[in-house]
């Protein structure tokens, strides 16, 4: 299943950070205020190309293998959310720093640099994925967070990843009663 910007763009939907954000009215408390600079896209908090290739990477592990465009898409869900959530976008990249580090200390080279095994051998080493997905937490809570999830949630949130799972219906999308009714194939 070949994933596409259009996937991408409906996963970041599912967050808020497609093409209808922004667009909520403002509550009582914000009424008449300036927004906060955390809310706004900061323009100096970037995504750069080795930090995208090992996000890129350690999609290529957690995601099936039937799945293709892993790049583009990985991308294309990534540096929004960078750009658009600064203080996510602080801890994904202190994530991949930590992953990477790792990567270093024991395998004597970058994480995107590794093999597919040894790329999960580490992640099982690090214990990703028994780990509690904590933004505070230690390397392993925090790789989870950040990295992990986020990745697997854009997939999931996705229609062509939502399909791989078996939604052929995900919330938010049409199909109406018919397809609620339909049996598995």
């Amino acid at each position: 299943m070949r994933l596409t910007r259009r996937d991408a763009l409906a996963a970041l939907s599912a967050v808020g950070m497609g093409s209808a954000a922004g667009c909520s009215a403002p509550d009582a408390e914000t009424w008449g205020e300036e927004p906060d600079s955390d809310d706004t896209e900061s323009p100096d908090l970037e995504l750069a190309d080795d930090d995208l290739e090992t996000l890129v990477a350690l999609a290529g592990v957690l995601y099936p293998s039937e799945v293709e465009n892993v790049g583009e898409f990985v991308a294309e869900w990534v540096r929004p959310r960078v750009r658009g959530r600064p203080e996510h976008g602080r801890g994904m990249l202190d994530a991949v720093s930590t992953l990477n580090e790792y990567a270093e200390s024991l395998d004597g080279a970058a994480y995107a640099d590794l093999d597919p095994d040894t790329r999960e051998e580490l992640l099982s080493y690090m214990a990703v994925d028994t780990a509690d997905p904590d933004p505070n937490g230690d390397d392993d809570e925090r790789v989870r967070y950040y990295l992990v999830n986020d990745l697997l949630f854009g997939l999931y949130a996705s229609p062509t990843g939502a399909s791989l799972a078996g939604l052929e219906n995900p919330p938010g999308y049409p199909g109406g009663t018919a397809s609620y009714q339909r049996g598995p194939e």
